[in-house]
């Protein structure tokens, strides 16, 4: 099963193509930019307490059967958090100095 590649930030709205090296990804799949992941949530998910790591890069050309972003495409579902920016500040504040896998 392939990632959804989700098309935006869920925090600022900001678009992420498949091809963004800049999306970052939580284990469950939450998606938001760099700049969010890492100076508003300092590396906490805000929906699942998990860290963050680079979202792979769907390969654009066939390199084996059936499997490049035309045969596979992306989510076109933007995704937006169901928290208030306040909670999700009160949330990754009290996380964000414990290590993602000591969470």
């Amino acid at each position: 099963m392939a990632l959804q590649l989700r098309p935006n930030c869920e925090y600022c709205d900001k678009d992420l193509p498949p091809n963004a090296t800049e999306a970052r990804i939580c284990s469950y799949e939450c998606t938001f930019c760099a700049d969010c992941a890492e100076n508003k949530l300092h590396n906490v998910c805000p929906n699942c307490g998990g860290g963050f790591a680079p979202r792979p890069i769907r390969p654009v050309t066939v390199m084996r059967p059936g499997v490049c972003v035309d045969k596979q495409p992306p989510s076109d579902k933007r995704v937006h958090l169901k928290y208030s920016l306040e909670d999700v500040a009160a949330h990754c504040a009290k996380y964000r100095d414990i290590p993602p896998e000591r969470r």
